[in-house]
């Protein structure tokens, strides 16, 4: 079996993917090698798995110290640390699937370098259904033409930080670039007051923030005596951590670079 580590062990996914993990059948043949959570946790040189049979792998502030024994790793943390790991990543020469979003340009720099060293997956939603239905809404584009319409909005729990989601975004530059146009030049993130009227070819951001919501998406084109509505709703974040061991899974061995879900997946052939 493969070694993974994992930085972001304490949070929401990081404790799925150790729960997903101890299933070994669903686990890729991985297995966990390394957690990492900030030097600020409370949970440093506690056992990985906050819950359940222990995993026997002790968390770590020092991603050199986590990534010793790995063979990929995976990155659920905050933003803000996405480009320290990269780097500690590129200088153990462990392929890298970064799973957080939200991270800044500068941050994208960082991991641009780092495909010139190490293969690096950068998935703002591993769940082969949300990757599935970004396909149907580059065909829907396509075939529905710019007559219609597009919003997107997207709901997760109360305490998700960036907004709109990395989903919702990359979802609004499918649409965008099978228009031919840059999302930046179209997106529009707030209507309100007496002229919020939309203009033709925007697409529009709405986003719900309550509860325990795990994630849901809609893509939604409208035209006068139509509309059409693509949604993905994930109810268990245990979607997430099985495409993000199969990703891991894919990942070492293939030559330095930039990755998608969609060459894991298969979704990039004709």
């Amino acid at each position: 079996m493969s070694g993974i580590a994992i930085f972001g062990i304490t949070g929401r996914m990081g404790q799925t993917l150790v729960r997903v993990l101890r299933e070994r059948e669903t686990a890729q043949a991985l297995r966990l090698v390394g957690a990492v959570a900030s030097a600020q946790s409370v949970r440093i040189g506690s056992d990985a798995a906050a819950d359940g049979a222990p995993s026997g792998v002790l968390i770590t502030a020092d991603p050199r110290t986590a990534l010793r024994d790995a063979a990929v790793a995976v990155d659920f943390s905050w933003p803000q640390c996405v480009a320290d790991h990269a780097r500690a990543c590129v200088a153990a020469r462990v392929p890298l699937l970064v799973g957080a979003t939200g991270f800044d340009d500068a941050t994208r720099v960082v991991l641009d370098a780092a495909a010139a060293v190490i293969p690096v997956l950068i998935a703002p939603n591993t769940s082969m259904g949300v990757n599935l239905i970004a396909r149907l809404v580059n065909l829907a584009t396509r075939v529905l033409g710019p007559g219609y319409d597009v919003e997107i909005s997207e709901a997760h729990h109360r305490t998700k930080r960036d907004a709109p989601s990395g989903t919702a975004l990359a979802l609004g530059e499918v649409v965008a670039a099978a228009r031919g146009r840059k999302l930046a030049d179209v997106a529009v993130f707030d209507r309100h007051g007496s002229d919020a009227q939309r203009k033709a070819g925007d697409i529009g951001f709405a986003v719900l923030r309550a509860g325990d919501i795990v994630g849901e998406h809609t893509v939604t084109f409208a035209i006068a005596g139509e509309r059409v509505e693509i949604t993905h709703r994930a109810t268990d974040r245990v979607t997430f951590a099985y495409g993000a061991l199969r990703a891991a899974a894919w990942l070492p061995g293939r030559p330095p670079g930039l990755y998608a879900m969609d060459e894991v997946l298969g979704l990039d052939q004709p």
